[in-house]
């Protein structure tokens, strides 16, 4: 699994919290009960449980899953301790593979969590965490993954072909694994579905304008960097193309969306709230 820097993870935390889709909220609280375990797969920093505990109500006991011990001291040091009700929050974590839970796993837990994780996992990996969270009768909210899109302004010539490179190299192979990249919200909504579960759909775009500079500097600088891995013969017109939008972040001119998708997943026996 790639590993991201707690800088990077904190940069980005505003504009995910504004991303993600609270449309989503009702509907997973009309299944939870009072009390409930969460298990958030790939925590890094913790952002999707700072942003999601105090919108839940009920006493909630997190189990935050990283392979990065860094990372799992971060998240695990700044959880709300309250829910929307008032109601208890407490927190541990675990190291393990993510990839590795399987339905025995998750027993007792309610509610499988995970932000910007579906686009680094495989088919296979995909179908194999959609098992295990049906089996064990879990919801999931699954947030921010991306999706391929993105639109800036203004627009440049070179935009379209930085775009597709980018969407390539997230699918790429690595290590031996497939990546989904920008087809794993379709991916897991059919492998869900194919289980039974009822799937809710959301978009969750990043919406970057003039006061988020630095973090559209920072996007900006690896969405190119990874079009250029994947085709290097873009690097002449990419460094030009980069100095460019650098310059226009820095002026407050650059206005970018970055789509992603959320998924709710109920499992068959459960109600969508009216």
């Amino acid at each position: 699994m790639t590993a991201f820097a707690p800088d990077w993870l904190y940069l980005r935390e505003p504009a995910d919290a504004a991303a993600r889709a609270t449309e989503l909220l009702d509907p997973l609280a009309g299944f939870l009960p009072a009390e409930y375990v969460v298990r958030d797969l790939g925590c890094g920093t913790g952002s999707l449980g700072r942003w999601l505990a105090a919108r839940l109500p009920g006493e909630q006991h997190w189990i935050l899953h990283d392979h990065d011990t860094d990372l799992l001291a971060h998240a695990a040091a700044a959880l709300p301790a309250t829910a929307l009700d008032g109601s208890p929050v407490d927190v541990v974590t675990e190291q393990a593979d993510v990839t590795a839970l399987r339905a025995a796993d998750l027993d007792g837990t309610s509610l499988v969590t995970a932000s910007a994780l579906l686009d680094l996992l495989t088919k296979a990996e995909v179908a194999a965490l959609a098992s295990a969270i049906v089996g064990a009768g879990c919801a999931a909210l699954l947030m921010l993954s991306v999706t391929g899109r993105v639109e800036l302004s203004p627009a440049d010539p070179l935009d379209a072909s930085l775009s597709a490179a980018f969407n390539a190299h997230q699918r790429r192979l690595a290590g031996g694994r497939r990546l989904l990249g920008p087809t794993a919200v379709d991916v897991a909504a059919t492998a869900f579905g194919r289980l039974g579960a009822t799937v809710l759909r959301a978009e969750s775009a990043w919406r970057l304008g003039p006061d988020q500079a630095e973090l559209q500097r920072q996007w900006l600088e690896g969405w190119v960097g990874a079009a250029v891995e994947q085709l290097p013969e873009l690097r002449p017109a990419a460094d030009v193309y980069l100095q460019r939008r650098f310059e226009m972040a820095a002026a407050g001119e650059l206005h970018a969306v970055v789509h992603h998708g959320d998924l709710l997943v109920l499992p068959p026996s459960g109600e969508v709230a009216a």
